[in-house]
């Protein structure tokens, strides 16, 4: 039985506006686990309270791999970057199961912060 989903649900993603005053820039990475012996690919649509959905360009993750994919370098299919300073969510949709985990690295403050969680399985 293969470990993981094809559907993914991350409800909760936020990029801030505001730069980095240190090295450490503020990102967030979606990060995917194949245990597989086929490759992934993976379709990833972002949801905003204010505009239409974005669909990112499609990422891939080798069997037996991982790959973290860097939010702050990420673009759109139409080469756009994802907008800071708003809330958004994400559907993420798998060619094979995979596990699914989102981290958030926030250094906009002088107190550093770090928040990861696991993604909520849509099937």
């Amino acid at each position: 039985m293969p470990i993981g989903s094809k559907k993914w649900l991350i409800p909760d993603m936020f990029w801030p506006e505001h730069t980095s005053p240190g090295v450490c820039v503020s990102h967030e990475a979606i990060c995917l686990l194949n245990l597989g012996e086929s490759d992934c690919s993976a379709d990833i649509t972002l949801y905003f309270e204010d505009r239409e959905p974005m669909k990112l360009r499609q990422e891939h993750c080798g069997a037996r791999r991982t790959r973290h994919i860097r939010l702050d370098r990420a673009l759109g299919e139409d080469g756009e970057h994802i907008p800071r300073g708003t809330g958004y969510a994400a559907l993420v949709e798998c060619s094979v199961p995979v596990v699914v985990q989102y981290t958030r690295v926030d250094t906009t403050q002088a107190a550093n912060s770090l928040m990861t969680t696991m993604a909520y399985p849509a099937e």
